[in-house]
């Protein structure tokens, strides 16, 4: 069974250690990997610009990256190098890139999803937690995701950044020390404001307008799709 295909979850503490940091530049390619592996699975793996063009992806993304292809270079070589993804060739001239990323973190199934939603879009909600990563993998209810949840918090995977209680944050565990510093920091102030009015129905307005734009580039992604297809056939014909 391949990395893509395990789509189980786990239910026990795992006994490896939490994996180390990432750079926030490497944690976006990993979740772009690992998305795409999932949602448009005929595009995977992706190829140098489709990591660009899904890292820099305007929806689902927090924050929004505006990364140069050879600053996706870069990042990609010493991701090979640490062993979180592998340059493979399909039968095309362009190479192409697929992630170790479930094996790297120590998951599968509801919680790579999970994870994958915490890596592209940052600190959040369990309940925007569940909707957002039931676009890869069904979770149940509120209570199946926050057990998920605190099984990834004893593992290191991921942490609370508010304390329990509605709207408590959570964030994945894999940032380098001095940007966890400033993000609690960042929490905390945020804390001390007011709510925005009618939090409810701007959230569910943002949630429709977020799908809709996802919506939209997987659309635009199979349509670059079939557009190397055509092509190759008519290499082949030539």
């Amino acid at each position: 069974m391949t990395t893509e295909q395990n789509t189980g979850t786990s239910s026990e503490p795992s006994s490896q250690p939490a994996p180390a940091p990432l750079n926030k530049r490497q944690r976006r390619l990993l979740g772009v990997l690992i998305e795409k592996a999932r949602t448009t699975p005929d595009a995977y793996p992706l190829s140098l610009n489709g990591l660009v063009t899904g890292a820099n992806q305007k929806s689902n993304r927090h924050p929004i990256m505006n990364l140069t292809p050879e600053q996706v270079d870069d990042e990609l070589i010493k991701m090979r190098h640490a062993g979180l993804v592998a340059e493979v060739h399909s039968g095309g001239r362009v190479p192409k890139f697929r992630h170790f990323g479930y094996d790297y973190l120590g998951v599968k199934g509801a919680e790579a999803a999970v994870m994958t939603e915490l890596l592209l879009r940052g600190e959040q909600t369990a309940g925007d937690l569940r909707s957002r990563a039931s676009r890869f993998e069904p979770i149940a209810d509120l209570a199946t995701l926050e057990a998920m949840l605190q099984n990834l918090i004893a593992r290191g995977l991921v942490i609370a950044l508010t304390p329990p209680g509605r709207g408590q944050l959570f964030t994945h565990n894999l940032y380098q020390p001095e940007e966890l510093t400033a993000l609690k920091a960042d929490v905390a102030r945020r804390g001390t404001e007011p709510a925005p009015a009618n939090e409810g129905s701007g959230s569910r307005a943002n949630a429709a307008s977020e799908e809709l734009q996802e919506l939209r580039e997987e659309l635009k992604e199979l349509r670059q799709l079939v557009e190397q297809l055509n092509e190759r056939v008519l290499v082949l014909e030539s």
